[in-house]
């Protein structure tokens, strides 16, 4: 069942896109609930979708070479799950699991990036709401990492990386 346009409007993340945008939106979207534990997202696996929440939180998670993983962010409603669908290879490069129950708008990625590939404004604009997201999110984890109680430890006196084409 398709999302109605109204409904896409009222979504933090596509708050302000135009009409049109939304419309075209409308037919990769549906309604998707997930009960708690419910894995979303897997490392290395395939990402084909993305998802709006609407109630209820997920986990990001990121996988140990140990085969363990670590918490990276829980996001709640208004945020937006899922960008590894938008780039090559299209695989998934966080985790993702429902920490309580989650109401969400579920989008199929493949259906959006050839969207995007017919419309290149469309493209241009969901890049760039991504864009902002990965730049959060890269920074959350930064800070998650550097945290005393994260168990990390950075390295010192290493000496950085040389170039070879100095």
């Amino acid at each position: 069942m398709a999302m109605v346009t109204g409904e896409l409007a009222r979504e933090p993340f596509l708050s302000g896109m135009r009409g049109t945008d939304l419309s075209r939106l409308a037919p990769a979207a549906r309604p998707a609930g997930f009960p708690p534990g419910r894995r979303l997202a897997t490392e290395p696996e395939p990402a084909e979708l993305f998802w709006l929440i609407r109630d209820g939180t997920i986990d990001l998670d990121s996988r140990l070479p140990d085969g363990g993983s670590v918490a990276i962010d829980t996001l709640g409603p208004g945020s937006v799950v899922g960008w590894s669908w938008m780039f090559p290879p299209y695989r998934w490069r966080f985790g993702a699991v429902a920490s309580t129950p989650v109401e969400a708008i579920e989008f199929d990625g493949r259906l959006v990036r050839t969207l995007c590939a017919v419309d290149p404004s469309l493209g241009h604009e969901l890049t760039r709401r991504f864009a902002e997201v990965m730049a959060h999110r890269l920074q959350t984890a930064r800070t998650r990492l550097l945290e005393p109680s994260s168990g990390f430890v950075p390295s010192k006196g290493r000496p950085e990386p040389r170039s070879t084409d100095a």
